[in-house]
């Protein structure tokens, strides 16, 4: 009777384990696949935000709802190459990006006259683009750049963003542990 009792238990444990792993499974995969993905920050192009080595839990699911506002960071496909990269949204669909060394004004149909973007995030020893750079944005198109304007390879260089690229936003930053936050590196334009 014992050894019945005992293979009983044994059958049951891994029984329990088993059920513990599907229900694991379906929980966590649609998560990890639709919801949220980590991302490790990688560079200095972000700096002083994020900084390499990061750990960021990414929302994969506001951007079906919403669409990305200036000011927000986001993570996407980078265009050229199978890789992720972390920028800051600066121009929206439909507006005009103009760089005039280190300044960033923004000209579109509720700013016709445009306004020079407030930019707190970006250290001025890290802002500085040389010359004078003009983009208009189509529909669909995003105008990225790095915090740290010396560092970053961005729209600058290789243009617009198609929003068909873009992943999601960081939601959670997890590591190092004496930084973690919700929302981190969040400031939206009030224009």
């Amino acid at each position: 009777m014992t050894e019945t009792h005992n293979e009983n238990e044994k059958k049951s444990f891994w029984s329990d384990i088993l059920r513990f792993a599907v229900i694991a499974l379906v929980i966590i995969l649609p998560i990890r696949l639709f919801i949220a993905q980590p991302f490790v920050v990688s560079g200095a192009s972000m700096e002083s935000t994020f900084h390499n080595g990061q750990y960021l839990i990414v929302d994969e699911l506001s951007y079906h709802f919403v669409d990305p506002k200036r000011g927000e960071v986001i993570v996407f496909k980078y265009p050229f190459e199978n890789r992720f990269l972390i920028k800051r949204v600066i121009g929206v669909p439909f507006d005009t990006v103009i760089l005039d060394n280190g300044t960033t004004s923004i000209y579109n149909t509720a700013h016709p006259e445009g306004f020079t973007l407030s930019e707190p995030y970006v250290e001025a020893e890290r802002n500085f683009t040389e010359g004078h750079i003009e983009r208009t944005l189509k529909a669909g198109e995003y105008f990225v750049m790095g915090d740290n304007r010396l560092e970053s390879s961005d729209s600058r260089i290789w243009g617009p963003l198609n929003r068909g690229q873009i992943v999601g936003k960081p939601l959670l930053r997890l590591f190092p542990i004496s930084s973690i936050a919700l929302f981190p590196g969040e400031h939206l334009s009030t224009k």
